[in-house]
């Protein structure tokens, strides 16, 4: 049986790590839109803490994975239609065989509508190429304007400042994490970037980006303008669902697949950041690797249907760390902080009936490693 991924980023190399193991001698393909290179996504927004390049952040080259996994892996390749019905994928305008094909597509910045001249000095980091190019344009530079404060834009936030940097962060909501966080929460974390000298403009977005000398003057929404040497912009991810939907299969905020994974098209499988799984886009490291898991055993033949325990999301903003069960939409109750001592905040969110389901630890108790393993044992799982 012939497996082809389309992507080698954590959801396809896991994956085929997962498959190889079951499946040692069968045909492995891997299609590459970059070099190929193997490396952890979330230690992007750690870069300047840990003092790292991008070449310094690979785990492993193509070649090594090529050889590790018995798998012939096409790098800067590009796919431009998959046909179910013959089960080819076209890639660099050649047909490939598949008998099983998994889209493993990852997730696109969201690109905010600016107006100017500037927006080349308008950056996203979504992946090891775009870190490099930042990393690059950012030498030597020393006022960053960073666009959102949700988990992406506050990790960038406190890593930049680590790494010497001046951060203005730019989000419309009153407070950082608004999504994530109940309020006193996340007025924990907007103290602790502070503290790092970050600058907070709230209520307003950004409008508008010029070039001005050898930096930019971005315009925001209530006409105020502020200055910076250049921009980055993290105000969230949007599932990569267009080779998908062209395809013909279902697709909603993400390619629809149900508890295997599978996706409306026989023989068509979707995992991690471009998969909605039940109505579940998740852009996260633990139901990603629940997911490959699962996906193995079904695609060699166990079918097994996918399950996700509680898994609380880490914020890497090490100034004041945070570890939270999320609130999901269809979760009524309500916040309650339980223990407050300067930014260290415990907060749980319960139903009428006292039942927890969500929760929001902060600073020290983050770092609480029988508290987490208390509550986590407590809330309900995510996805039965």
């Amino acid at each position: 049986m012939a497996l082809v991924i389309i992507g080698t980023g954590l959801a396809a190399y896991n994956l085929a790590r997962e498959w190889r193991k079951l499946n040692p001698d069968a045909p492995l393909v891997l299609i590459s839109r970059d070099d190929g290179s193997s490396y952890s996504k979330p230690m992007l927004s750690t870069g300047y803490t840990k003092n790292k390049s991008a070449a310094e952040l690979v785990m492993q080259s193509a070649d090594k994975m090529s050889a590790q996994l018995k798998a012939e892996i096409r790098t800067f390749a590009s796919v431009s239609a998959i046909d179910a019905k013959e089960k080819t994928v076209t890639v660099d305008g050649m047909a490939i065989k598949y008998d099983k094909l998994v889209l493993a597509l990852g997730a696109d910045p969201f690109q905010p509508p600016l107006a100017g001249d500037g927006l080349e000095r308008v950056y996203t980091v979504n992946d090891l190429m775009d870190y490099a190019t930042f990393q690059q344009a950012a030498a030597g530079k020393k006022n960053i304007i960073v666009i959102g404060g949700g988990l992406i834009g506050c990790e960038y936030a406190n890593d930049l400042s680590n790494g010497g940097y001046c951060v203005q962060l730019v989000e419309p909501v009153g407070r950082v994490l608004p999504a994530l966080l109940p309020v006193e929460a996340s007025q924990a974390v907007g103290n602790g970037l502070a503290s790092l000298g970050v600058t907070f403009h709230f209520g307003v977005s950004v409008q508008a980006v010029y070039n001005e000398g050898e930096g930019v003057r971005a315009v925001l929404s209530d006409g105020t303008e502020i200055k910076g040497d250049m921009v980055l912009s993290a105000i969230g991810l949007r599932p990569r669902i267009a080779l998908a939907k062209e395809a013909g299969l279902t697709v909603n905020r993400g390619i629809v697949v149900d508890k295997t994974l599978a996706t409306s098209q026989a023989d068509i499988y979707a995992l991690g950041d471009c998969a909605e799984v039940e109505g579940l886009v998740l852009p996260y490291v633990l139901p990603l690797m629940a997911g490959a898991r699962a996906l193995a055993k079904t695609l060699s033949g166990q079918e097994t249907a996918l399950s996700y325990p509680a898994m609380p999301v880490q914020v890497k903003t090490p100034v004041c760390p945070v570890v939270v069960a999320p609130v999901f939409p269809s979760m009524q109750g309500e916040w309650h902080l339980e223990a407050q001592d300067g930014n260290n905040v415990k907060m749980l969110f319960k139903n009428a009936e006292g039942q927890l389901l969500a929760y929001a630890l902060i600073g020290s108790f983050a770092a609480d490693a029988a508290l987490k393993s208390e509550l986590a044992k407590q809330v309900p799982a995510w996805l039965v």
